[in-house]
């Protein structure tokens, strides 16, 4: 369960799975502007076929990742507004985007429960 108050940002541009914590702060930074280890918030990033997922967040003393696989399914990324580097979800939004769904049901981006306006910069 995600406390209230934890702002989630999805980041709306494929970035490559191999970067670590380091560099995902950096892009966290670059493409959503907002400095994770500030706290107070979830940053997700997807590959680019959309069956990788990694958040990344900050609990006080250092970075956690969690890193996520899909199989047989791929997770929706929401669309961002014109060149908007991320979008903010609600925990309702990021419940459904760590569940992915079925390739055949391939939608890729779509609204997942966006929460205001896009936010960062492309």
């Amino acid at each position: 369960m995600i406390p209230a108050g934890v702002r989630i940002f999805v980041c709306t541009a494929p970035v490559d799975m191999r970067y670590g914590f380091d560099r995902l702060a950096q892009v966290a930074r670059e493409r959503i502007g907002q400095d994770p280890v500030e706290g107070g918030a979830l940053f997700i990033f997807s590959g680019r076929k959309a069956t990788r997922l990694k958040v990344l967040w900050f609990e006080g003393r250092g970075l956690c990742m969690l890193y996520k696989r899909l199989h047989q399914a791929i997770f929706e990324i929401p669309l961002g507004e014109g060149d908007a580097g991320s979008v903010r979800i609600d925990a309702a939004g990021l419940a459904r985007l760590l569940a992915g769904v079925p390739r055949e049901d391939r939608r890729r981006r779509v609204d997942i429960g966006v929460v205001g306006k896009a936010v960062g910069k492309a």
